[in-house]
């Protein structure tokens, strides 16, 4: 059984594009994991749920050399895959990191249907793993009603 109907992945630079999403989706009864409702304070890492702390943590994220042995990184690892389990469907939105295209990879090989929202950089064969790719925020809600 799955706790959540949708897990959204992206990238911390993108909060302001994925909340949006985020929101229409609860408002509409879905119930959905996403990584901006999680707040980290620990081991040099700091981010709160409102995006506050984003280039320091990004930064740090992106240049430690302590990542496999940092307990924060692993906190957020272990959040991120307990969503992405627990959810039945799987969304990415544009731009997105290496992160969250791997998260696209499990999500299509666990066998969720996968859905992108926005316009990637440039395509890629991979992204054939998307059952649809949406314009916009809007037309996926329109779309999952």
């Amino acid at each position: 059984m799955n706790r959540y109907d949708y897990m959204i992945a992206g990238r911390w630079r993108n909060h302001e594009n994925i909340r949006p999403l985020l929101e229409g989706l609860r408002k509409a009864g879905k119930k959905v994991y996403c990584f901006l409702d999680n707040a980290y304070d620990g081991n040099g890492v700091f981010i709160d749920k409102t995006g506050n702390g984003v280039e320091d943590f990004m930064t740090k994220l992106e240049t430690t050399e302590d990542w496999q042995t940092n307990s924060t990184f692993r906190k957020i690892y272990e959040n991120d895959m307990n969503g992405l389990q627990e959810s039945k469907e799987f969304i990415l939105v544009f731009p997105a990191g290496l992160a969250a295209h791997m998260e696209l990879g499990v999500a299509f090989g666990g066998g969720k249907k996968c859905y992108g929202i926005g316009e990637p950089e440039k395509y890629e064969t991979l992204y054939l793993m998307f059952d649809k790719i949406f314009p916009d925020s809007k037309s996926f809600l329109e779309y999952a009603k």
